[in-house]
């Protein structure tokens, strides 16, 4: 389920609903995912609530036993797309994936380059623009920021939150229209 808190032009809901269950299988995601397309200032909420970090970033993963949630600011992923010269939809894409390999329990602070070489691998097969793990490599140093001022990474969350407790992405689809395939 993808769900577009702020609509982005040339991009449709249906367009990233087939993505996430094409990035889910190939990632081995089992289980519902969701996503949330956000704004910063959303983002920023749930960077705060969820890593006591008050800044927006691009994308966050929230891991469940089976599935989990994605939610991806598209201030910085407009951004990005102008920098890196591709479409809005392609750094969606791109965040989605890096998004659902931490789901998949992949984690490139960690894992010795695992999770780059999934990521490139998938990429390619996608036929995405470079990975958000290849740009941030790339970089002159470690804290080199987007043009949003955030560290151009993702944020990868254990549950912090009690039993029966709603998702982030469950939250939004009691306030914002879902949309479904």
């Amino acid at each position: 389920m993808v769900i577009l808190e702020k609509r982005v032009n040339g991009v449709a809901a249906t367009e990233l609903n087939r993505f996430v269950r094409r990035a889910q299988a190939l990632a081995k995601v089992v289980g519902e995912v969701g996503v949330l397309i956000a704004g910063n200032a959303r983002v920023q909420e749930l960077n705060r609530r969820f890593r006591r970090k008050n800044k927006p970033t691009d994308v966050l993963s929230f891991p469940r036993a089976e599935g989990g949630d994605i939610a991806i600011s598209i201030d910085i992923a407009r951004q990005n797309a102008r920098l890196y010269g591709h479409r809005a939809a392609d750094e969606l894409k791109v965040l989605i994936l890096h998004g659902m390999l931490h789901l998949a329990g992949y984690d490139h602070e960690r894992d010795n380059g695992h999770m780059a070489a999934k990521e490139t691998r998938l990429r390619a097969q996608l036929k995405l623009p470079s990975s958000l793990i290849d740009r941030t490599n790339s970089r002159a140093t470690p804290d080199a920021q987007s043009p949003a001022g955030t560290k151009l990474q993702s944020a990868q969350f254990t549950k912090r939150k009690s039993r029966g407790s709603k998702s982030p992405v469950r939250q939004a689809s009691t306030r914002k229209h879902r949309s479904r395939p």
